[in-house]
């Protein structure tokens, strides 16, 4: 049977393990609020009129993104850290799936945060309205 200090222990790596998969997001954001930093990339014109994971087509000329946990239909205020340019996306996807990205922008709101040529940028993202 295990002792105290192994309990401890174990109890220790469990917290640590959930907290390292939370970092970088607060859940409990709200609207205007810092919620998640990290890069950003856009769809491939390989992608137009396929459908996203809500069922609807991408279209690249739209203003939407792609984020792993965001409910469909958020609004989200994306920040290019390079050059404090700003675009509001409407999250219709989910991804990014590479590692060290947090969300994938279509290509118009990737022109907006001039990040076309780049392909990929430092962002900070923040919650502008939630889905009723």
């Amino acid at each position: 049977m295990p002792g105290p200090r192994t309990c401890r222990a174990g109890l220790a790596v469990v917290a640590l393990t959930l907290l390292a998969g939370c970092a970088g997001v607060d859940s409990r954001s709200g609207e205007g609020t810092p919620l998640q930093s990290g890069r950003a990339a856009y769809y491939s014109d390989a992608y137009q009129g396929s459908r996203t994971a809500s069922g609807e087509r991408y279209d690249r000329a739209s203003l939407t993104a792609a984020h792993r946990r965001l409910a469909f239909g958020t609004r989200v205020r994306v920040t290019n850290l390079d050059n404090g340019r700003e675009v509001v996306v409407r999250i219709n996807d989910r991804g990014p799936f590479t590692p060290g990205r947090v969300i994938d922008l279509s290509y118009r709101a990737a022109q907006r945060l001039d990040m076309v040529a780049s392909g990929i940028a430092p962002v900070r993202l923040e919650v502008v309205e939630r889905p009723r």
